[in-house]
């Protein structure tokens, strides 16, 4: 079977002046990934093939429009500083101020990446390009084995950066909470011992050990909420321009979604760092906490302020 293009992506060629990334394919998107190695003779699938080309126009583009950083930015760099900027202002009350420069050079990459790929999959001939055959009583040629097809369309690539995502969490977790936050955040009393009568403040602790175990298993389905939530909007997407026939509206509306489910992966992914990292950026560290309550139980008993330090 010979490498063509299929007939209706040379259509919507036609129409790329109305609109900057068009896309269309001949049939209904397949969920899973095509193996090229038969027609490249590499290890490679279709949708990683597009990641690597993707990704690497994605890097020169980037270099080209900065080039050399200037106080006085070129057009290009005065752009990119503004996506960086504006989002490093939504992140950083999110995660805080401890965590923020080691977590947001990653999420930055992950949005960036989401959303080129989410959008490549709006260019003319990703998934239209590739392998197929003519069909006898139509003479159409009908495509098997795209060359090419978007990184998130397909479940692999989004568990993939679900699952990096998952792993910066735990890295940076326990970098910039540590062990004790991490336990106290989890399976610790929330109460205050000082507050309740013991026999409840145990009894509590009981259930805050239940609820933490509970947790556990939800921590344990963010990489699948987090790859399916991404899989299912783009997927879902592109068997509905399929459905429409490439209505021009279907395309602006993928722009948008494009758009959102970059934002929500990253956004979900820096609200899970920013509930146990950004704890010591508004109570302060372990020790802190327990100055307090060295200081109200002094002041309890009557203790002057000034005898305070000197216990310590």
């Amino acid at each position: 079977m010979a490498l063509r293009v299929s007939a209706s992506a040379l259509k919507t060629l036609v129409a790329l002046p109305l609109f900057f990334g068009i896309a269309a394919t001949a049939h209904a998107a397949d969920p899973a990934p095509a193996d090229l190695s038969p027609y490249l003779g590499l290890p490679i699938t279709n949708s990683i093939l597009t990641s690597f080309v993707v990704t690497t126009l994605l890097i020169l583009g980037i270099r080209w429009m900065v080039g050399t950083p200037k106080i006085v930015p070129s057009r290009g760099q005065a752009v990119f500083e503004t996506l960086v900027g504006g989002l490093k202002d939504m992140l950083e009350p999110i995660i805080g101020k401890k965590a923020m420069p080691a977590a947001f050079p990653i999420l930055l990459c992950v949005f960036i990446f989401i959303l080129v790929h989410n959008w490549s999959g709006l260019l003319p001939f990703i998934g239209t390009a590739g392998w197929g055959f003519t069909d006898p009583e139509t003479g159409k040629f009908l495509l098997q084995t795209p060359l090419l097809r978007p990184h998130t369309s397909e479940a692999n690539g989004t568990l993939a950066l679900a699952l990096f995502s998952f792993g910066a969490w735990i890295i940076l977790i326990f970098k910039y909470a540590g062990p004790g936050v991490i336990w106290h955040d989890l399976f610790g009393n929330k109460a205050g011992k000082g507050e309740l009568h013991p026999a409840m403040y145990y009894f509590l602790t009981v259930v805050f050990f239940l609820v933490g175990l509970i947790e556990l298993v939800s921590i344990g389905m963010r990489p699948i909420t987090l790859s399916a939530r991404l899989f299912g909007n783009v997927f879902g997407g592109e068997n509905l321009l399929h459905a429409t026939g490439f209505i021009f509206i279907f395309y602006f509306l993928e722009i948008i979604v494009g758009l959102v489910q970059a934002f929500v992966f990253t956004l979900l992914s820096a609200v899970y760092i920013g509930l146990i990292c950004n704890h010591g950026d508004d109570h302060g560290h372990e020790g802190h906490g327990h100055g307090h309550g060295h200081d109200d139980h002094a002041h309890g008993h009557g203790a002057a302020p000034a005898a305070a330090p000197a216990k310590h």
